[in-house]
């Protein structure tokens, strides 16, 4: 009998497209790790994560970066994602062992595909399929928002000046892909 090894890889992988001056990337290894905190034990928590990445949870809606490059996204009032590089698929394992318990951790790496999209033409493609308002005034650096892009369900957060990364369904990356990249060539 043969043996066989499964390994787990992004349906993404490996993309990399620039259209002009704008880079429509899919980030590798990218670790996504869902945190709830514990009813009751809200403060301990809170004083976890600034142990844990030497920065403060943000309010929902918002994301800051913690150390070691690890993003933290405030998705509601009891629920956040640490977001990060890491090679190995033990991402949750290390964040709650950076929360010492304080919260409960669910590692969500495998659920989600993520783009990077930066550059001069990112906003104008993003306002084509999404429907949320991404102007600097109502969506600003650090900004984070559940939306809908094409049908598909999407988690966008503002990384930077004209940097955004997205993140909808693995199940659905190829589709996901294909409106982004149509949004681009239709702007570029």
């Amino acid at each position: 009998m043969a043996d066989f090894t499964l390994t787990s890889e992004p349906p993404l992988k490996g993309f990399d497209h620039s259209f002009g001056d704008t880079r429509l990337h899919a980030p590798a290894d990218l670790a996504i790790v869902s945190i709830a905190l514990p009813l009751g034990a809200e403060d301990a928590a809170l004083k976890a994560f600034r142990s844990a990445f030497d920065a403060d949870l943000p309010a929902p809606g918002q994301s800051v970066m913690g150390k070691d490059d690890t993003r933290l996204v405030r998705l509601g009032p009891d629920q956040a994602f640490a977001i990060f590089t890491r090679a190995t698929p033990d991402a949750e394992p290390h964040v709650q062992g950076l929360l010492n318990g304080a919260a409960y951790t669910t590692d969500q790496t495998d659920v989600w595909s993520g783009l990077m999209l930066d550059g001069p033409l990112a906003r104008t493609a993003l306002e084509r399929i999404c429907p949320i308002d991404l102007h600097p005034d109502a969506f600003a650096e650090g900004a984070a928002a559940r939306t809908v892009m094409e049908h598909l369900g999407v988690l966008i957060l503002r990384t930077g000046p004209t940097a955004y990364l997205l993140l909808s369904a693995s199940s659905s990356a190829g589709s996901f892909l294909h409106a982004v990249e149509t949004s681009l060539l239709n702007v570029t």
